[in-house]
């Protein structure tokens, strides 16, 4: 799982999952709470005397030093340095519009800052300021999704790093490797870079970052407990420095391992001790991250109509696009909620949210892996064409003093270019072969090697368009493993990941070659059997079913015994438009699930269920 560092720092580590108590690369800030939270600032700047400019250079300095400390004050002051910008020198002003720049992208404006980082960068001549811009545009780019254009920008950066002389600019593009690698899952390096930060603190800045960014490095690694020295190393110093953003970062890393370690009344005091300073800061990712983990711990301590207010809440602070972890959380507790008190279409309803969500947090963990491959491909490229063009100027140089020799040597000079040419289309066939197989994961689930969601329905929706014109017949199944999460909890994720990889074989038994098979998250499969009737579906998925009932999973000294509900539509009833099967097929899995588990149940078009 992943949290994220301020910076207006962002950053993944095991924060990039469920517990995120700042944005992860893959969220947007939305208009309304930056108003409110510049409204919040000008409410706080009334506390703040104007001092005057005497020294504009100095004043901008003092400015930049105060972005995450006392960011109401940043703002005042900000404002006041605007007002001046006519008498500034262009040194100045380039200073100032990188400070607008920062300001506009904790604000959430990721298109404009980033227009105005590459101004900075291209025009300002300032080589320190432009380094600084660097860092903040690598972040920019992931947070709107743009993976290989910031692992790219990654690379260059790391290139470029021994270059970089001055501390304050060399400090911030550590700071932001560490927090790409992070989201890479580096974790390693990550670390690495934090250390190397911590090591070489510039005057102005204080440890409280390397700290932070070492603590979600090790969540990532699962190497955290709430009780860890270093956590409360973190925090204890972020508050030392004045840091409230990053400390309350850290707390909220703090409450998310309370939850997960079963302690929701911990959690509740923590979130009720740190609220005043997150409405102070008016930081929107921990406003919707604190409301999230209250709903967690209201529905953990069995308070469940507290817990869906506070889920209530945090759905209304969203947008109804928006595709993020809180939600995915936020809707766990919801259908779990509307579960328990026996609201079946709610709870389905928000299941249907929540599978979503996990999807989309699923697809966009394998997009930020693949870029990442992608990038060090490309650099890789690069590596081999010079290194190919400085085999190439040897060799010309070999022959212009060969030249005189002797047949024998021309031949040898031969010989070597033949072999240099040869090393080249080695290792650019290597390279390709890599590529296809990039290309190849990228359609297939990790862990089973079966279709992924969206490969599955992508094939799926064009079988079906095929049979269309042949007027045959096929079934779509919707499959879910019973009491799956009992596996995860009582045996451990090894175990569960086994008893998946089984589920498939199991399945690929029963499949013919021309069947469509595909993980549509978690422990959900799909199948879409072709040129079957519906009878002959229903045979095959209750010859499955009962092959799952049948076999245990035997590991590690125990014996595990599951089992599967299974939802069937066919298009002799329900025609041959994908969204409708897949309705019909979850509509019965879910009747399955409802009427005790272990079934086959197949749903028909005037929407009776029938039970094999």
């Amino acid at each position: 799982m992943s949290r994220t560092i301020p910076w207006r720092p962002i950053t993944a580590s095991r924060l990039s999952d469920r517990r995120s108590p700042l944005p992860r690369l893959s969220n947007r800030f939305w208009p309304w709470p930056t108003l409110a939270g510049m409204a919040c600032c000008a409410l706080l700047q009334a506390g703040h005397a104007a001092t005057p400019v005497t020294d504009p250079a100095a004043f901008l300095d003092q400015t930049e030093s105060l972005r995450t400390k006392d960011h109401p004050r940043f703002v005042q002051m900000l404002e006041q340095i605007r007002r001046e910008a006519p008498r500034l020198t262009s040194g100045e002003q380039w200073h100032l519009r990188y400070l607008d720049a920062w300001e506009i992208m904790f604000e959430g404006d990721y298109a404009k800052s980033e227009t105005q980082f590459h101004d900075v960068i291209d025009h300002s001549g300032d080589v320190t300021l432009a380094a600084k811009a660097s860092g903040l545009l690598l972040s920019n780019l992931a947070a709107n999704r743009r993976y290989e254009e910031a692992f790219a920008q990654a690379n260059r950066l790391t290139t470029a790093l021994p270059e970089v002389k001055d501390p304050q600019a060399r400090f911030m593009l550590l700071l932001n490797l560490s927090q790409m690698l992070n989201f890479a899952g580096q974790t390693d390096l990550a670390i690495k870079y934090a250390a190397m930060m911590e090591n070489a603190i510039p005057p102005g800045e204080t440890l409280c970052q390397p700290l932070s960014l070492q603590v979600a490095a090790l969540d990532d690694g699962k190497r955290l407990t709430s009780s860890s020295p270093e956590l409360q190393r973190a925090i204890d110093t972020c508050v030392a420095d004045r840091q409230p953003v990053f400390a309350n970062t850290m707390r909220l890393v703090m409450g998310s391992l309370y939850l997960e370690e079963e302690q929701p009344g911990k959690a509740l005091a923590l979130l009720d001790r740190m609220g005043p300073s997150i409405r102070i800061n008016h930081y929107f990712p921990h406003i919707l991250s604190a409301q999230v983990q209250r709903a967690q711990a209201y529905a953990k301590l069995g308070n469940d109509n507290d817990a869906r207010n506070a889920a209530l809440a945090a759905v209304a602070m969203s947008r109804p696009d928006d595709i993020n972890d809180w939600l995915k959380d936020t809707y766990e507790v919801l259908y779990r909620i509307e579960e328990k008190r026996g609201n079946t279409a709610a709870a389905f309803s928000y299941y249907k949210h929540f599978v979503t969500q996990d999807k989309g947090y699923l697809d966009d963990v394998s997009a930020r892996a693949l870029a990442y491959d992608v990038a060090q491909q490309h650099m890789l490229v690069q590596k081999l064409g010079a290194e190919g063009l400085s085999k190439q100027n040897n060799i010309l140089r070999l022959q212009q003093a060969l030249d005189n020799k002797a047949v024998e040597t021309g031949r040898l000079y031969i010989v070597l270019l033949l072999m240099s040419l040869v090393s080249i289309a080695f290792w650019l066939f290597r390279l390709k072969r890599s590529q296809l197989r990039f290309k190849k994961l990228s359609f297939h689930d990790g862990l089973t090697g079966i279709f992924n969601h969206q490969h599955f329905i992508g094939e799926a929706d064009r079988a079906l368009r095929l049979l269309e014109k042949k007027h045959g017949s096929a079934c779509l199944i919707s499959m879910d493993l019973d009491h799956f999460k009992q596996v995860n909890d009582s045996h451990g994720h090894a175990m569960g990941d086994a008893v998946l990889r089984h589920t498939v074989a199991i399945c690929q038994q029963q499949l013919r070659p021309t069947d469509l098979f595909g993980r549509l998250g978690g422990e959900e499969f799909g199948i879409l059997l072709l040129e079957c009737s519906r009878d002959q579906g229903m045979a095959i998925a209750d010859r499955i079913r009962t092959a799952i009932e049948a076999t245990p999973v035997d590991g590690d000294g125990s014996v595990v015994w599951f089992s599967a509900s299974v939802g069937l539509a066919s298009t002799d009833t329900s025609g041959y438009g994908l969204p409708r099967l897949c309705r019909e097929a979850d509509a019965a899995l879910y009747r399955a699930k409802r009427s005790g588990r272990n079934r086959v149940i197949a749903g028909s078009d005037d929407e009776s269920l029938v039970e094999a």
